[in-house]
């Protein structure tokens, strides 16, 4: 079970929201790369990075700030992108600059052919965000709730080739309530690609809880607010993942 350390990025710091709220940031740093950093030095085997102001205005915002936590430990660690990324130059021009995985969301709900584009045209690099309220997607940054089923999604962007299915609770996300396994683990039964688990990931039981559904599907989760505010240690979590895994 892989554990993704998240680096959300409004106005250029480190931040975590509450279910998506712009209103409710807390701020964590001012210095989004060195917490990059941190979490490598920390044992992080891939990094989930997000520009905030991205998925709301639907263009990249604060580019210049991810492009150097790329240099700074791109050459080492994986990097996940996702906010703003609705249109096949900009995911071009983070991936030549070193992002590993885009994550597509809100365009991938609005557009599905630009994400079958997508993945036609940066295969092996395109993972698809669903985020749910009661098993609705939510797009622009969760700020608007569809009538898209998160099954009927997923099987669609199963099929036009996405490397896995990122899947957050928006109703846990930010909260440190605990990770909606159930959910996660009848979405990871529906396809065959793998799951990251995101949302609500708060104490050592989530991450057993997680790990333990991780013959369903669920390869990896994506913690936040829980590495902020200390109630996991990543580390230890890591750790300890690894050997439930084996």
């Amino acid at each position: 079970m892989l554990l993704i350390p998240a680096i959300d990025i409004k106005d250029g710091r480190c931040v975590r929201l509450r279910q998506g709220d712009p209103g409710s940031a807390t701020v964590y740093s001012d210095n989004p790369v060195a917490i990059a950093r941190h979490w490598v030095d920390q044992g992080a085997r891939r990094l989930h990075v997000v520009d905030l102001n991205g998925a709301r205005s639907g263009r990249p915002v604060n580019e210049s700030v991810i492009r150097r936590i790329v240099e700074e430990v791109g050459a080492e660690v994986p990097v996940q992108l996702g906010g703003g990324l609705r249109d096949l130059d900009t995911i071009e021009r983070y991936i030549d600059g070193g992002v590993s995985l885009v994550v597509i969301g809100t365009a991938a709900v609005k557009n599905p052919g630009f994400l079958h584009d997508a993945c036609s045209a940066f295969g092996g690099h395109v993972l698809v965000a669903l985020d749910a309220r009661d098993g609705k997607v939510a797009t622009d940054g969760w700020s608007k709730l569809t009538g898209h089923d998160v099954l009927d999604l997923a099987a669609k962007f199963e099929d036009y080739g996405v490397e896995a299915i990122l899947y957050t609770d928006i109703g846990r996300d930010g909260m440190l309530t605990g990770v909606n396994v159930e959910a996660t683990v009848a979405l990871a039964r529906a396809v065959k690609i793998p799951v990251i688990a995101s949302g609500g990931v708060a104490t050592m039981e989530d991450i057993e809880r997680l790990c333990a559904a991780q013959i369903d599907g669920i390869e990896a989760t994506v913690l936040g607010r829980s590495l902020y505010e200390g109630t996991l240690d990543f580390r230890a979590a890591q750790e300890r993942a690894d050997r439930a895994s084996e």
